[in-house]
Order: structure tokens, then sequence, then C-alpha cells
């Protein structure tokens, strides 16, 4: 197991957003500065890991849904640290060789996902800013593994709202999806105050100490991060009443999400 105190370039002492995640999803590769910031997030907003749990099932039922539409090729950005429910296990669960390509800027993830996915020749983890697209598509972990000729599954799920609105996440989506063949999919979450602002107001405060402060966004300003795709059914909803089926409805999600097909 990689030794994770060890890297390079990890302040262990600054709390961190994916390894929080990793936190409240239970996961072990997180340190004791994220629990701390984790745990203070939990008092102001006692319903987060819910939200958190409830927007890794969307993700998971979003993939399933670009499978069965046809996609088998996955570009997760802001990937975030590998736990249950990775997306090329999830789009490889009914068999088929789906290709994932993981981008991720923070070392544990990378460290993590390089240990995972040893082995694996159809999925690569690229260590880039998802803000540069012109340096993630040149990755060769991208570049070399996926085909843009044929649909792409853009996935930005639980990621845009550590882009500031300076770096503009409607433009940064917007360059992504022109690089995508017609038939692709840009499947989305982001955090939103609209159910409760005052309480998404105190915990994105928490947030502001940490490496990655976050902004939530109304739905209306999430929406225009979609552009010109077209909203599948059921369009911009809670991550839990994303297509639910069996999957049990949390009453506070705290995340938008939506599945969008371009034309």
């Amino acid at each position: 197991m990689t030794d994770l105190s060890r890297l390079p370039d990890v302040d262990i002492t600054v709390p961190n957003a994916a390894r929080m995640y990793d936190y409240h999803l239970g996961g072990s590769h997180n340190f004791a500065a994220d629990r701390a910031a984790a745990d203070r997030t939990r008092e102001v907003m006692p319903w987060i890991v819910e939200a958190v749990r409830a927007n890794r099932r969307f993700l998971g039922r979003a993939v399933r849904y670009c499978r069965a539409a046809g996609i088998d090729q996955f570009l997760d950005l802001g990937s975030g640290i590998p736990t249950v429910g990775n997306v090329h296990e999830v789009a490889r669960a009914g068999g088929g060789t789906a290709r994932v390509a993981y981008v991720d800027n923070e070392a544990v993830t990378v460290a993590s996902a390089i240990a995972l996915l040893e082995g694996d020749p159809f999925t690569t983890i690229t260590t880039a800013d998802m803000r540069d697209p012109d340096a993630v598509f040149a990755a060769p972990g991208v570049r070399d593994l996926l085909d843009l000729s044929r649909p792409v599954a853009l996935l930005t799920v639980a990621v845009l709202h550590f882009v500031s609105d300076d770096d503009d996440p409607v433009a940064l989506c917007a360059a992504y999806r022109s690089r995508l063949a017609p038939g692709s999919m840009h499947v989305l979450s982001h955090v939103t105050g609209d159910h409760d602002p005052d309480t998404a107001a105190a915990a994105a405060s928490t947030y502001q100490r940490t490496a990655h402060p976050i902004w939530p966004r109304s739905r209306e300003r999430i929406s225009a991060m979609l552009g010109d795709a077209q909203l599948v059914e059921p369009g911009l909803v809670d991550a839990s009443r994303w297509r639910p089926g069996d999957d049990v409805a949390d009453e506070h999600v705290g995340f938008t999400a939506g599945v969008a097909r371009l034309p």
C-alpha cells in the first residue's frame, strides 16, 4: 500500500477537498486535517454525508445510462480519490472494455489511482489542471486512450463548484464539449444552495480554509454550464431524483445534477 504521507508536494496539515470527500464516503485516503475540516462541515450541514453519497450514486446511474446509450469512452475531470463505485468498474459491470481517462491534479488522488489501475490497459490517470483543456487533451493518457471521432461521456461530477467565476466554468465546459463528437454526453453535478442558502453558505465557509474553496451556484447558473447540449429526462434535478430506480431517495441532497446529449 502506498504511504500517502510520504508523497511529494503533499502538505498533510492543509485540508484537501478530494480527501474530505473521500472521508465523507467512508474512504481511508485522508489525513487528520481533512477529517477535522470535514467534521466542521458536518457540524453546520449535518446531512452532507447523505448529499455526498447521493451524488456518488448519481454518478453510477449516469455512467450506466451512458453505457446503455452505447458510449464506451469516459473522460472524468476532477475524478477524485478512487473509492467504491469507480467509473471504470461501473462502466464495465455489464461486460465490455470501456475506456476511462481520469484527470486530477491532486497528488494523493493520482498516486492512489496509479496503484489501483496498475495493469489496466483501458484506464489511465492524468495529472493535469482541468482548467486547461489543451493540456488535458494533449496528455498521452487522454490523447492515446480516447477516440474523439466517436462519442465520449464527459464527466464533471462534483468538480465545477471548485472552479471560480474568474475561471469561467461556462466557457470551460464549452471548450471541452467542442472537442467531442456528436452524440457525446455531458454528465454534471454541482453543489447548490437553492434549497437551503444559509446552510450552504456556512458549509462553503469551511472550505475557504482548505486548499479548495467552493462556490455553490443556483440551478440557473448550473444549467448555463451545459450550453446547447440537450438534457435527457428528467432534466436538471436533485442528484437523488435523477432516475433513482431502487436507490434510496434522500430528503437533503445539495447537488443539482443532470445528463445532456451533444447535438
